[in-house]
This record gives C-alpha cells, sequence and structure tokens, in this order.
C-alpha cells in the first residue's frame, strides 16, 4: 500500500491508505479515541474504534504523546456532518517513534519561549498556516515576473559596499579584506536590466540596523525588479499591479491559511486598483492637519523621513495601499534620480499598506548621469572605488531605468494580519534573538 498525503484524502474516499506522519493530538471517549494526525501536507482526524482493531492497536494509540512519529492506515470518509472534510477509520498503526513530553502545550507560553523553540513552534496549526501562505505568496511573486517576461538573475550576498547606507552594514572577513552581507540586489540588477531589459531578483538582504519594532528583521528575504526605459510613473503602474495580483491571488488560492489566521478578509478585498497617489508634501500636510486636529501626538517636523507612527497614520486615511512619491533627495539612498521639476526632491516611492502595516515597497528611478551619480556617491562618503563598476553602467550606454523592492516579511505580516513580522519568517533573526 503507498503513502497517501492527507490534503489527497478526498481523491480515496471508500479507499484503504496509508499516511506517514506525526500525533498532533488525541482525545478519548470511552471505547473511541480520535486521533489527529499531520503530515506537512494537513491534518486529519483519526477515529479508532475499540472492537475494530486489535488489543495491541488500541494500547499503542494509548501510550502514543503528542508529536510521536506514526504510520496509520484506514479507509477514508467524508465527515457525517461536515461537507469537505475527511475522516479516516483507522484500523492499524505503526509506532516510529514515542516522543518525549512536548514543551509546547495549549496553555499560554511567553514569546521568549516560543521564538527559542522555534524549531517545534513551527509545528502549530498557526505557524503551519502562515508559513504556507508564505510559501504561496512567494509563488505568486515569482509567477508574477515569470509570466510577463522577467529574467530571474540572483545577484551576490556578499558586496564590496553599502547600498542603502554605512550605518547598517554587517562586516565579515573575506580572506585578506573586509565584505559585506548584501543590504539589496538593486546596484546589481542596474546592471542585469542593461543586458536582459526586464529582470527581477529575490534573496536574502541584512539590515544591521538596532531595530525592535514590529517591522523589522536583521535577515529578510527580497523581492526587486528593474526595469530599462522605465520611469517613476512605470515603476508605481508596476507596484500597483503587482500588489494588487498578488492579494487576488492570495484571496482566491489560500482561503484555508487566512480562516486559520482569523484574517479579516473584507480588508483585502478592498485592495483594488486604483491606489491613491500622493506626493510627499501632501502626506506632510496630511500629517500637520492630524497634528492640530488632536489625532497625532507629535508634530511632523517637514524634510525628514517618515516614522512608524507617520505612515500608520498616512496609510489609516485610505482603505487600500498608498503611494507616497517625492520625497527629499536627502532622505533617500545616493542613487535616485532628483526630479527636473524640484531637484530637491528624489524621483522615488514608497507603498504603505493599510491598517497600520507600514512600507511595504520601496523604489523610484535611477540617476542616469555619471557626473550626478558620481556626486551622490561623495556626498554620503561612499568609498569611489567601490563604485568603479557601478558607475561603468553610466559611460557604456546610460539609460533611464526603475526599480523596487519589497521584503517578503513585510508582505506576508500585513496580507496574514499578524502582530509582529518575527512571525513572518521561518527561524527569524532579530536585535537579540539568533537562535534557533
Amino acid at each position: 500500500m503507498n503513502q497517501v498525503y492527507i490534503n489527497d484524502a478526498k481523491k480515496h474516499v471508500g479507499e484503504e491508505i496509508k499516511i506517514k506522519g506525526w500525533l498532533f493530538n488525541i482525545r478519548s471517549s470511552g471505547k473511541l479515541m480520535f486521533p489527529e494526525i499531520r503530515d506537512g501536507s494537513g491534518i486529519i482526524q483519526g477515529v479508532v474504534f475499540k472492537n475494530d482493531v486489535s488489543e495491541k492497536v488500541w494500547e499503542d494509540f494509548k501510550n502514543l504523546t503528542q508529536e510521536s512519529s506514526v504510520v496509520v492506515t484506514g479507509k477514508v470518509r467524508e465527515h457525517p456532518k461536515k461537507p469537505n472534510v475527511y475522516e479516516l477509520d483507522v484500523n492499524d498503526v505503526e509506532i516510529v517513534q514515542i516522543a518525549e513530553p512536548y514543551p509546547i502545550t495549549p496553555k499560554e507560553h511567553g514569546i521568549d519561549f516560543l521564538m527559542t523553540n522555534r524549531h517545534l513552534w513551527l509545528r502549530s496549526r498557526r505557524q503551519f498556516a502562515l508559513m504556507r501562505l508564505r510559501s504561496k505568496i512567494i509563488g505568486f511573486v515569482r509567477n508574477f515576473f515569470d509570466s510577463r517576461d522577467f529574467t530571474l538573475v540572483d545577484t551576490p550576498v556578499l558586496t564590496p559596499a553599502a547600498c542603502e547606507g554605512t550605518s547598517t552594514l554587517f562586516e565579515v572577513g573575506y580572506f585578506d579584506n573586509n565584505a559585506y552581507l548584501t543590504q539589496s540586489g538593486q546596484l546589481y540588477n542596474e546592471a542585469t536590466a542593461a543586458a536582459f531589459g526586464r529582470v527581477y531578483s529575490f534573496g536574502p538582504t541584512f539590515r544591521a540596523e538596532k531595530s525592535k519594532t514590529r517591522r523589522h528583521l536583521t535577515e529578510f528575504w527580497m523581492v526587486e525588479p528593474e526595469v530599462a526605459y522605465m520611469d517613476l510613473d512605470g515603476v508605481m503602474d508596476l507596484a500597483e499591479e503587482f500588489i494588487t495580483e498578488i492579494v487576488q491571488n492570495t484571496l482566491a488560492g489560500c482561503r484555508q491559511e487566512l480562516e486559520i489566521l482569523e484574517r479579516d478578509l473584507s480588508k483585502l478585498e478592498a485592495v483594488k486598483s486604483p491606489f491613491p497617489r500622493i506626493s510627499y508634501d501632501e502626506a506632510a500636510e496630511m500629517l500637520k492637519k492630524g497634528f492640530e486636529a488632536g489625532e497625532i501626538e507629535k508634530p511632523f517636523e517637514y524634510g525628514n523621513d517618515f516614522g512608524s507612527p507617520d505612515e500608520t497614520y498616512i496609510a489609516s486615511q485610505f482603505d487600500r495601499p498608498v503611494m507616497v512619491h517625492r520625497y527629499p533627495a536627502k532622505v533617500k539612498a545616493f542613487y535616485m534620480e532628483p526630479d527636473p521639476a524640484d531637484p530637491t526632491k528624489a524621483l522615488c516611492v514608497d507603498v504603505l499598506a493599510p491598517e497600520g502595516y507600514g512600507e511595504i515597497i520601496g523604489g523610484g528611478q535611477r540617476m542616469t548621469s555619471h557626473e550626478t551619480l558620481l556626486e551622490g556617491i561623495h556626498n554620503h562618503d561612499l568609498p569611489e572605488e567601490a563604485f568603479d563598476w557601478y558607475l561603468d553602467l553610466r559611460k557604456y550606454g546610460t539609460f533611464p531605468h526603475s526599480g523596487f523592492g519589497m521584503g517578503i516579511e513585510r508582505c506576508v505580516r500585513w496580507i496574514s494580519g499578524i502582530e509582529h513580522i518575527r512571525e513572518a519568517s521561518p527561524f527569524p533573526r532579530m536585535l537579540y534573538h539568533m537562535k534557533p
């Protein structure tokens, strides 16, 4: 008899199948036991009737502990009262291992305990749903770009210099020199965009930010498209289409996970085009009025970047993501193209998610001028020699181009509706937590 995965059990109604997995939970009532078995694809309830099994099978089930590994045999049937729910009439069990007392129980556990036991916490129903959701969202992301003929190009994890700012670099030894863990694949994407036109990278990125907010990890995965001959308006259109499709696909293909997470689907159903687009100046005026009306505790100082409370307030004025564009150039990266209408502003955009989830996408139009880019490198006190190859892109066929970056964990956090970003990563890396 071949193994059948639980999510395929509905295809085998009336048949005897074998499931290889672990005991998720078990309860008993007289001559009946109801073991719940999980196998990584789902959970199915078994029904063990004492009169229908051998004494050994009955005693084996009585001796099982949570997370014991087992091979269970039984006949599949549809639940008599719950449509599309299937059960297993068990007739045999093979014990692979009796698990030691499982440390994670239905009682309340502190977050430090759960994070220390993350390798075990992943087996819980909620964490399982989150990681399945993450996996599916990654699939939607890849399909979005692959179906539009973008070329996936991997960018290096070890880099010679900063991309976003020297204060958030992780420095590592590299033979007789120093190297840095990548903050972004964007600079390399600009090189590959000159070769392939439409590209994207997807991989781990690192920020040495001493932050303990609900939005930050020191290691996260980021998808970054870059498109030749695309301007700021074009990249905003791309980001809007991208987010809309990801949410629509999640609603269509992840209902089970969203139900387990108790997500308010109406919030996601409101995510439709067009997205509101406001300038930095308009957003700053919005914050000013909010403070004057007593809706914000602290006044916003014009010219600064927006903090988390500012982003939350701005996004709260809309029922879908809002695009804020043309920030002051001084608060953005050195490679952002200045706005021809006002060179103090950068041709950039941040996409703020509703419900207080903050920035999920940051991007913009890149500098095309060799001289302006070189000046930006110097103004940010970056070593010119580390960017000689990047400057070459402005010597050999420079061209207008734009792109953006989206952290997968931030996207998962928003779509799933969870409180803290640490649950959006299988093994999160945070300021004071690096184990397991």
